[in-house]
């Protein structure tokens, strides 16, 4: 958690060194590769990823996750379609959510077919599930892993759920949907499902639920103080201003090696007294 943090605050501590949006999370450690602001270009990725592992007959597999809006780019087309070709073992994941950032999931096509019913057109497996159900999407998602790893090919699955909150911070929903319809959705919230599921069947209660509760958000506060001390946004402690040159190419092109330079050199000549890390 506290990596996820410091690369929220693009601190000292990031290990993307600044150079990623906060929540597009990356860690070579769990094989996790951060998704772009580009619409749909890890769905391309992931199935190169997954032909790799074939190639090298290891057991890895690849998941990518895509928001229904994004179905429309190219990418994800490309992505179908050399999936199919190359048996690929990858599982296309399509968060329906029903809207994209202020456009209806008809924009993209919700209108005609479900999202699961475009794998048929390619070749590949489709599944529809409760995306609000996390039972449900545990048993989607390890089926598809399970036929990937027996080399039984490539599986889309569309997540049939909603987006309560906005797009983004930056997103207002009340300009283009219902005051009401949130509250309307039939599916309920999936956290709170799961819990009921168990508290009806014996195997959890509200006590323990406060509890945990509590406990997470302690976890979180003490996690966050701790990040905070790589710095914070607009606050300094930032990695140095020549990373931005590293870790692209293995030998920087010479051209790279004169920007670098005469870059340090002007900040050092309008910074003289330094200003560190900044």
């Amino acid at each position: 958690m506290i990596e996820m943090i410091n690369q929220i605050y693009s601190n000292k501590g990031d290990k993307l060194k600044g150079r990623q949006l906060p929540i597009m999370y990356s860690s070579r450690e769990h094989s996790f590769f951060s998704i772009s602001g580009n619409l749909a270009t890890q769905t391309p990725q992931a199935v190169g990823w997954a032909m790799a592992s074939a190639i090298k007959r290891d057991s890895r597999i690849a998941a990518t996750w895509v928001g229904e809006g994004s179905t429309a780019e190219g990418d994800f087309h490309s992505a179908c379609t050399f999936a199919t070709v190359y048996n690929a073992p990858v599982i296309l994941n399509v968060i329906n959510n029903q809207w994209a950032i202020s456009s209806f999931s008809g924009f993209a096509g919700a209108e005609r077919t479900t999202f699961a019913a475009r794998a048929l057109g390619y070749g590949l497996a489709g599944l529809r599930v409760d995306g609000n159900d996390p039972l449900a999407v545990y048993a989607a998602e390890r089926w598809a892993a399970n036929r990937a790893r027996a080399n039984a090919g490539p599986t889309l699955i569309e997540h049939f759920t909603y987006r309560a909150e906005g797009h983004s911070t930056s997103d207002d929903p009340s300009g283009y949907r219902s005051a009401q319809e949130r509250e309307e959705w039939p599916l309920g919230d999936p956290v709170m499902r799961l819990k009921n599921h168990l508290i009806e069947i014996g195997e959890w209660d509200e006590d323990r639920q406060e509890a945990l509760d509590k406990e997470c958000v302690d976890h979180v506060k003490a996690v966050t103080k701790e990040a905070e001390k790589n710095g914070i946004l607009g606050h300094g402690l930032h990695h140095p201003f020549k990373t931005m040159f590293e870790d692209v190419f293995e030998e920087l092109p010479w051209h790279l090696k004169e920007q670098s330079e005469q870059a340090i050199h002007e900040r050092e000549t309008k910074f003289p007294e330094g200003r560190p890390n900044s």
